[in-house]
């Protein structure tokens, strides 16, 4: 019997660690010898965390729980590995398994499954035998080929067509060519190459040597954010275990074949997610894009030949190779093949990771999959592709979520991030947020990019202070196009799109702020007013929490605010048990 203990940064956050050493401890103190501990990735169902499998010795799963901490643990240990029956008060509700089921998992098929610290786990499940394929039965074009039979487009923002990239740096001939793993995830609410990485490490590492192959490159380069040690600490365990196996390094399985792969550890520029901001990272040097031509496929890393696809593309390509490009085509929609990974975070109930085929509509990803907004508040917007992407508004729930689809609205599938929001949610003050994130992540090499974003985020800032005056929309949107038209890369081309779609779906917000000096969404502390009802019975409490003694008032007689003194922390709101404060 094994007990696997989700251990992914979501469930180590919550504590599965601890509940993982309460397990040992218990079973080593009862003497079970036939049981033992092992840990996993994250299965996607972290809004659950930490979540413990029990598998029987026929390897079959006998439950699934959820939300164990140590407390629990002795409950499961006594009537579950001991007297053999479930603890069903622990256990995932049928609706919550419905999280899992309504997927269709190619990206994430290992992980939450096997120990990402164990190679035979990878190999037992098929893994490398993708790997064996390529070396010993298939040509480089022909491995190009099943990448174009696939429809795999790049699954870090532009939707580049895969295998493009590779027949590109393939035909351009060199003494050393290099296959670069750009996981250098950045945008806001995204966690999709973490967790990958965490807890599949062998199938990106894998997806790295057919695509070394496949252009003729001998050196990998996984860049990867400093910001994620566990995945590096199981990358470098990975990749170890991968050249004991003679899975990476000389003449891999006695074919003739070399490739070896490294880390770089990024600083966290968002800016090194564009591929020659990356190149120049690598190089040591100030992470800043350069022009192209010449693409990075003809001069790249240290001006060789250079192919970079993401963690999620590289993970789709042993599924690829295995069971040919057409098994993956099957998913998803004429233009948009396979499935994508999406990180749901936000306004939801269920916010964790998602796989699901290309097409779906939005609606069945927020509502079917993610449980629909928390508290049961109307769903207002989906913001997708972070930072360079857009909001999407309610009124187009039923857009299917693949590449086409999703640029007709403004916004972008990007690398996966969908920050769902709820009524609550001021749009201007959303688009203040993302213009604030790209004006500090622009390297400044461009002039409309250091400026324009830094003009348009004083605007916002005046807006949400309700200091907005009659022309600052079109001030905005006269900026938004310049800066897109004036950037070198990605960052500044798309640093307007959340202020543009802002404004395209949520202009009555904008106007509301400016004109009336109200944010509809009662979110702008600057332009907030708290007021008390005849509801108050006048019980003291909200003048004993405020900070600034700005109400006053006697026992059991209505209180008053003083409007002058009130700093609008929302204190006495947050304290008040009878509704009595109305925020306007």
């Amino acid at each position: 019997m094994k007990v696997l203990v989700g251990q992914g940064s979501c469930g180590i956050a919550t504590g599965a660690k601890k509940t993982a050493n309460e397990f040992e401890q218990q079973i080593r103190a009862l003497g079970l010898k036939n049981v033992t501990v092992d840990k996993t990735g994250c299965v996607g169902l972290c809004f659950l965390e930490p979540i413990v499998d029990v598998y029987n010795d026929a390897g079959l799963l006998e439950a699934r729980y959820v939300k164990i901490q140590p407390s629990k643990v002795s409950d499961i240990v006594n009537k579950h590995l001991i007297g053999g029956e479930p603890v069903r008060d622990f256990t995932i509700s049928e609706e919550d398994q419905g999280f899992i089921q309504k997927q269709e998992k190619i990206v994430l098929r290992n992980c939450g499954l096997i120990n990402p610290e164990h190679i035979e786990e990878y190999i037992a499940v098929g893994g490398y035998e993708a790997t064996r394929k390529v070396l010993t039965s298939m040509s480089q074009d022909e491995v190009i080929e099943q990448i174009k039979e696939s429809g795999l487009r790049g699954r870090g923002g532009a939707g580049f067509p895969t295998w493009f990239k590779w027949n590109a740096a393939k035909q351009n001939e060199a003494d050393i060519k290099y296959m670069v793993c750009n996981a250098d995830e950045g945008d806001p609410g995204a966690f999709m190459d973490r967790s990958v990485l965490e807890g599949d490490p062998h199938a990106v590492i894998e997806g790295m040597i057919i695509g070394g192959f496949a252009i003729g490159a001998a050196e990998g380069i996984i860049y990867v954010r400093a910001e994620y040690p566990l995945a590096i600490a199981r990358l470098e365990i990975a990749m170890a275990q991968a050249r004991e196996k003679n899975f990476l390094g000389t003449n891999i399985m006695g074919t003739g074949f070399h490739f070896d792969i490294r880390i770089k550890a990024g600083a966290g520029a968002f800016v090194c997610g564009e591929e020659t901001a990356l190149i120049a990272s690598l190089e040591g040097e100030r992470g800043m894009p350069r022009l192209k031509p010449p693409f990075p496929a003809q001069k790249g890393f240290w001006q060789k030949p250079t192919n970079i696809n993401n963690v999620e593309t590289f993970a789709n390509v042993p599924f690829i190779i295995t069971n040919g490009g057409a098994a993956f085509a099957a998913f998803g929609t004429e233009k948009s093949k396979g499935t994508k990974v999406f990180a749901l975070a936000g306004k939801i109930k269920k916010g964790g990771l998602v796989e699901v085929p290309m097409g779906l509509p939005l609606k069945e990803v927020i509502f079917g999959i993610g449980g629909g907004i928390k508290n049961d508040k109307a769903f207002k917007a989906v913001q997708m592709g972070g930072p360079s992407g857009g909001c999407i508004p309610a009124a187009l729930i039923d857009t299917p979520v693949d590449y086409e689809n999703i640029t007709k609205t403004g916004a972008i599938v990007g690398s996966g991030g969908m920050i769902v929001m709820d009524e609550t949610t001021c749009m201007v003050d959303m688009a203040r947020y993302f213009l604030d994130f790209t004006r500090k992540e622009s390297c400044g090499k461009c002039n409309y990019c250091r400026i324009g974003t830094k003009r348009m985020l004083e605007i916002l800032e005046r807006i949400t202070r309700g200091e907005g005056k009659d022309g600052d929309i079109e001030l905005l949107e006269e900026l938004a196009e310049k800066v897109k038209d004036g950037s070198m890369c990605g960052l500044g081309q798309t640093a307007p799109n959340p202020v543009l779609t802002t404004i395209r779906y949520f202009r009555n917000e904008y106007e509301d702020h400016i004109y009336r000096k109200k944010c509809t969404a009662h979110s702008c502390t600057a332009l907030l007013t708290f007021t008390i009802t005849n509801a108050c019975i006048g019980c003291t409490l909200c003048a004993k929490k405020c900070p600034v003694a700005a109400i006053s008032g006697k026992i059991k007689e209505k209180h008053v605010i003083d409007q002058e003194k009130c700093i609008k922390c929302g204190k006495c709101e947050e304290v008040c048990k009878f509704n009595a404060i109305l925020r306007d």
